[in-house]
């Protein structure tokens, strides 16, 4: 058992790949299957990484690594009694990863169903730029929460389609705006006990219920809305933003993770960064003072109210 798992990477070695390109020189058609095979593989790795080098998995991952190459050299050094102990282990490891990376799975798997062909017909730019000024128009809402200290919870739906929480809701369709956000949330209206979910760059639903996180090592102190937004944010890819109706702070949740007390510069830094450098790859868009013009308009309306 000790050498079990060597002998399994030599038989796959010889089966494949020398094989593979041992066949090449009687049949040259070979070379264009092989390359393709080569690509797609070096394309699927490419992905995994690069999702779970943005997850918590990461630390885990090289954990793993470290676990499997303890478990080749102790076979090579015919240390026999640490090679069955690594390899029982790692018969029961598949399992383990399962359960382990549960969250980043699903999440994977959901993102392969996603449709992205807008990229092909050149419609990117117009979307990332009616994205971009409703990020604007939801930091200037939660901004202005923030001042009242009115507890807010805005998710902003990306890749994975969440219309099982938007279903929870009451229906809007409305265009995303700081005013009709601020006014959403204000207290003892109906529609201010829940999360306004944007969906396609519109308010799809108000009111929306959202899974709570249930995570043991999330501080007891955070609220009701706060482990909210992390539950939607570990089931999904939604980037969700939440004002804290006792100080008033604004935080993002992302990814399962909560980021505390941002700023207004901090919070449109990482809404742009991950809703759209990430999702249109968008480096040189330089709408720098849109904000300010929003700010203009939403001061302007309030004063004349």
């Amino acid at each position: 058992m000790g050498n079990a798992v060597g002998n399994n990477w030599i038989n796959a070695y010889n089966k494949n790949i020398l094989k593979g390109f041992q066949n090449l020189g009687q049949n040259p058609f070979n070379l264009v299957t092989t390359i393709l095979d080569i690509v797609i593989v070096l394309f699927l790795l490419y992905c995994f990484i690069k999702i779970v080098k943005e997850s918590r998995a990461w630390q885990l991952i090289k954990g793993i690594a470290f676990f499997i190459i303890a478990t080749w050299i102790s076979g090579l050094l015919n240390l026999n009694i640490l090679n069955s102990i690594l390899t029982g282990i790692m018969n029961w490891g598949v399992i383990a990863i399962i359960v382990i990376f549960q969250p980043e799975l699903r999440r994977a798997l959901e993102q392969l169903g996603t449709n992205k062909f807008t990229r092909f017909f050149g419609l990117d730019s117009d979307i990332a730029t009616k994205t971009k000024e409703d990020i604007y128009k939801v930091v200037i809402a939660a901004t202005e929460l923030s001042k009242t200290k009115t507890g807010a919870l805005i998710v902003i739906e990306r890749d994975i389609n969440i219309q099982d929480i938007i279903s929870t809701g009451v229906p809007m369709n409305s265009e995303v705006s700081p005013q009709l956000l601020v006014n959403i949330f204000q207290p003892k209206t109906p529609l201010h006990d829940g999360a306004v979910v944007i969906s396609n760059n519109k308010i799809a639903a108000a009111a929306c219920v959202l899974p709570l996180a249930d995570d043991l090592d999330i501080s007891k102190e955070l609220g009701t809305r706060h482990r909210a937004a992390i539950g939607i944010s570990k089931q999904s890819d939604s980037i969700v933003v939440v004002v804290s109706e006792e100080t008033g702070k604004m935080s993002v949740a992302k990814d399962g993770t909560l980021i505390a007390d941002v700023r207004e510069d901090v919070l449109k830094k990482i809404l742009i960064s991950n809703i759209i450098t990430k999702r249109f790859a968008e480096k040189n868009i330089n709408n720098s003072g849109t904000i300010s013009k929003f700010k203009q308009k939403f001061n302007k309306k309030n004063g004349e109210k």
